[in-house]
């Protein structure tokens, strides 16, 4: 018999969509996939000689388990040069992913029935980890109107005495939501009067910004010490198969987290660190030209969608992600005959009759709307978008 830590969580509904389309795809039918968030693009090539260099350098052993020293420094450098916030080394743990920085984090403060705060929509590896730590989630659910951003009073009326741990992402998976500088300030006002409650700020999409313009919680130097902030190179750098996320935190939630992790996979890989030093110190124009092709596919995505009656949508002001609301198209019908009664519905349905892979609502806390994403080629993407008008017309 399995372990009943296995009835906590569920799978990741991103990862259960690629896989269902993967299968389809292996059936020979064509397959849209606007499910998973992976940048379309290649490593820039600076990343890749560091790497290459690292190899015929022999960086082939056990690595220490928070990091190499002078990869930790150069996230200390860019920590400071983007993001005016002050670390030292120690204060930084490298891990296999931001996934497995979140674990580490989770699994290092929470304990069973210690309440952890989600505003909705958030990404959906959030609530699992919490589960899988025995904690409770609490979720509070925000809107459409309000920018899917929580609010100082929203945020008050939830924490309780028992509440360990607050999770959010700005930017933000699934809805590209940015906190400004002033609604941070107005949450941390909150989080001043509960000093109890610790801060994870999920930083991962910083570069995938449309406004040029990113703020962290972590520069607030009240709740400093309660921040923790993830980041990592998946995203920014094109680099998602290098596994090298990253955390900033106090001095003992940095040790908590290397004392979790050296029980898991010790240290994160060597190749993968030393292209991270030319990652975060070295040239930032691909960066910025993967970022500047972004914002072209979404104005055509959500172009594509405004002309679609019934979804509701707004632009996203960084990640690559369209969050439109769909619930309109909730108790048609589709030409087969079967009946579309909530989101997990419809994207069954653009799966298998338009051959477009996105991800229900549900998973990230808002079931009222789908996620699909915009790393794709403007070509493909035109293709997708185009199915969904399609299909979504033909349901009566």
């Amino acid at each position: 018999m399995l372990s009943s830590l296995l009835h906590r969580f569920n799978e990741p509904e991103t990862l259960k969509m690629a896989k269902l389309g993967r299968a389809l795809r292996e059936a020979g039918h064509d397959i849209t996939d606007l499910s998973l968030g992976e940048p379309d693009f290649n490593t820039p090539d600076h990343i890749k000689e560091a790497a290459k260099q690292a190899i015929d350098e022999n960086y082939s052993h056990y690595t220490p388990v928070a990091g190499y020293l002078d990869v930790r420094k150069a996230i200390c450098t860019k920590l400071e040069r983007d993001n005016n916030l002050v670390y030292t080394p120690e204060q930084i743990i490298i891990s296999t992913g931001a996934k497995q920085c979140i674990a580490n984090l989770v699994l290092s403060i929470v304990d069973v029935d210690d309440e952890v705060i989600i505003p909705t929509p958030y990404w959906v590896t959030y609530s699992e980890i919490v589960r899988l730590a025995g904690g409770t989630v609490k979720l509070v659910r925000t809107s459409l109107t309000s920018g899917y951003k929580i609010n100082p009073q929203q945020l008050e009326d939830a924490i309780t005495p028992k509440t360990k741990l607050f999770m959010f992402s700005s930017p933000c998976n699934p809805t590209g939501a940015l906190y400004t500088k002033d609604e941070l300030a107005g949450l941390v006002r909150v989080f001043e009067k509960h000093p109890q409650v610790y801060i994870m700020s999920d930083e991962i999409y910083e570069h995938i910004n449309y406004t040029g313009n990113h703020e962290s919680i972590a520069s607030f130097p009240s709740i400093k010490d309660r921040v923790i902030v993830i980041n990592g190179l998946s995203k920014g750098f094109a680099m998602t198969g290098w596994r090298l996320g990253y955390l900033a935190a106090s001095n003992e939630i940095a040790r908590a987290c290397e004392k979790v992790q050296g029980q898991f996979t010790s240290g994160t890989s060597a190749i993968s660190q030393r292209a991270t030093i030319a990652a975060l110190t070295g040239d930032l124009t691909p960066t910025k030209e993967m970022t500047a092709q972004f914002l072209q596919r979404r104005n055509k995505v959500i172009e594509w969608l405004q002309a679609i009656p019934g979804v509701q949508v707004e632009t996203p002001p960084a990640a690559f992600y369209v969050f439109p609301d769909v619930h309109a198209f909730f108790g048609k019908t589709t030409p087969s005959g079967n009946k579309i009664e909530n989101a997990d519905d419809l994207c069954m349905y653009l799966l298998n009759d338009a051959h477009v892979s996105t991800v229900s609502g549900k998973a990230f806390g808002e079931p009222n709307c789908i996620r699909m994403s915009f790393a794709n080629s403007l070509n493909n993407l035109e293709k997708g978008f185009s199915k969904i008008k399609k299909a979504l017309e033909a349901l009566h």
